[in-house]
């Protein structure tokens, strides 16, 4: 038999998912609020939510990523990429969207697809604008493409960033396990997006050579600004390489980064603090202290047991039932909760069964971040993109969205179920 605490945990977690869901209040407060109950009904010590259960790795490594790139874009260089892409494609707009979706998911893994979306689709509006053709194919693919992207590295979505400060896995593990399979998924996927809108997108020609006369070269505004922040980031992606040789954790060397930038690049601090996503940060803090109430009160314990119980301890039937398991749940609530939530479910599982839950870990990694373009709330950038969009005037529908997502999403975990089996267990 539970105790009152045990329901008492499960209970706040789940009005504060349905909170975080219905979406009538921001999220942030909504996740503050079910940490702070938490802690003042005694569920969890404060002591113990900053000791244990507050992953400070994470929130380092959001952090000084979103340090970097503020100063960055403050050179112009991703307008200038846009351009340029426009003149590569030479104003095509079915080689545009498949360019934009491939610079979308390479800018993901190396920066963080919530940051490359906040860069990359303001000006994918600004394009399609002067085109005068629709923006909403490009605003979806760009989603899919970041999600994809941000699957392939430890850095490029935040269920990554939190499996990797949980498990120690480094940055190579990430690249090794997940990119192969991430990159295969990607092309496949542009493939069907350019089959699919290739009857929508017809492009007037007159707006066509209008947009051929501009120069990529002429958005860059500060060449200086920008030679020291891609000499900063670049060896601030090297230190990611290279983390598990110095044993140093990833927040510190994107920390060091951003630090570095400030430092060479002279810029105001309280300006750059200004652009950190706060919101974001605050929400996670949340999330960490709601989990650790679960664990706290031996929810997630009696959570490991079930799933041991149903899978027989069996690593291969462990991972395909948290892939898929991941991946539908990710669809429909926002991916990051459920992996804080995941996270110690399975580390109490291997406890328990001593065995190497290695691929069980990479399948709640791929499950989470592709299961997260299954719909329009499924990853915090999908969230962004339609926010960026609405301010825009520009309708970009659940339903719409879901009917192009949602078959690829299932498409992408299919691939990964076979992958995840020939590699790991054949």
């Amino acid at each position: 038999m539970h105790d009152a605490a045990f329901y008492g945990s499960i209970a706040i977690f789940v009005i504060t998912y349905i909170m975080i869901i219905w979406e009538k209040f921001h999220r942030m407060v909504v996740a503050m609020v079910g940490g702070i109950i938490m802690l003042l009904l005694g569920f969890l010590s404060q002591e113990a939510a900053v000791k244990d259960n507050i992953d400070f790795n994470t929130l380092g490594l959001l952090v000084g990523m979103m340090i970097l790139v503020a100063i960055t874009r403050r050179t112009g260089v991703f307008e200038a990429v846009a351009i340029w892409a426009a003149t590569i494609t030479r104003g095509y707009p079915l080689r545009l969207l498949a360019l934009l979706s491939l610079i979308t998911a390479f800018a993901s893994a190396l920066l963080d697809n919530v940051t490359t979306v906040l860069l990359i689709v303001p000006v994918t509006i600004t394009l399609t604008d002067k085109l005068g053709i629709n923006p909403v194919p490009f605003l979806i693919s760009e989603v899919i493409a970041s999600n994809i992207g941000g699957t392939a590295t430890l850095v490029g979505d935040p269920p990554n960033i939190m499996i990797g400060s949980a498990t120690g896995l480094s940055f190579n593990a990430f690249v090794n396990n997940l990119a192969p399979v991430s990159l295969v998924i990607l092309l496949i996927t542009i493939g069907i997006l350019m089959l699919l809108y290739r009857k929508e997108l017809h492009v007037n020609e007159e707006n066509r050579l209008s947009i051929l006369s501009l120069n990529y070269k002429d958005e860059v505004n500060d060449w200086q600004l920008l030679k020291k922040s891609l000499i900063v980031l670049g060896l601030t992606i090297i230190g990611f390489g290279l983390h598990g040789v110095f044993h140093i954790e990833s927040a510190t060397i994107a920390l060091a980064g951003a630090m570095l930038l400030l430092l060479v690049s002279r810029e105001e601090p309280e300006e750059i603090l200004l652009t950190i996503e706060w919101p974001t940060i605050f929400f996670f803090v949340g999330l960490f202290v709601l989990v650790g109430g679960l664990k706290s009160t031996g929810v997630i314990t009696a959570l490991a047991q079930w799933s041991l119980s149903i899978t027989h301890g069996q690593v291969m039937e462990t991972s395909i039932l948290v892939l898929w398991l991941s991946a539908i749940a990710s669809a429909f609530i926002d991916n990051i909760p459920f992996v804080a939530t995941m996270i110690p479910m399975l580390q109490e599982l291997g406890q328990m069964s001593g065995l190497n839950l290695e691929p069980v870990w990479w399948a709640l990694a791929l499950g989470a971040c592709l299961g997260g373009n299954g719909t329009l709330i499924g990853a915090s950038a999908n969230v962004i993109v339609a926010g960026i969009a609405e301010k825009n005037g520009i309708s970009l529908k659940f339903r719409q969205f879901l009917k192009v997502a949602f078959p690829l999403m299932l498409l992408s975990i299919l691939i990964c179920n076979i992958y995840v089996y020939l590699r790991y267990f054949v």
